[in-house]
């Protein structure tokens, strides 16, 4: 089972069309960091007018579909995400 939503969650990464990713990837300075990609579908779903000046992302194509996914990943990167809200340097470097 675990294997099957990590294959999935690496297939929507691969594609460019995570929320997760892309709201990691941009690294905006005051976007949300705490469930991110989440929060940006659940924004594009409600009609956000302003993905990129909120986000520093483009929400993706087909939000409903990937909101699954991005909360499952959002989750597995809590701890991190925490950290990085509290400024908590845990020496991690890189990105995707």
């Amino acid at each position: 089972m675990l294997g099957r939503a990590l294959l999935l969650l690496t297939t929507l990464s691969l594609l460019g069309g995570c929320a997760t990713v892309r709201t990691l990837d941009a690294a905006k300075p005051g976007a949300p960091i705490i469930y991110s990609g989440t929060r940006l579908d659940w924004y594009s779903l409600n009609g956000g007018c302003c993905p990129v000046e909120r986000f520093g992302a483009e929400a993706p194509r087909h939000a409903a579909l990937d909101l699954p996914a991005s909360a499952l990943l959002d989750t597995l990167l809590l701890p991190f995400s925490l950290a990085a809200a509290l400024g908590l340097g845990l020496g991690v470097s890189g990105g995707f």
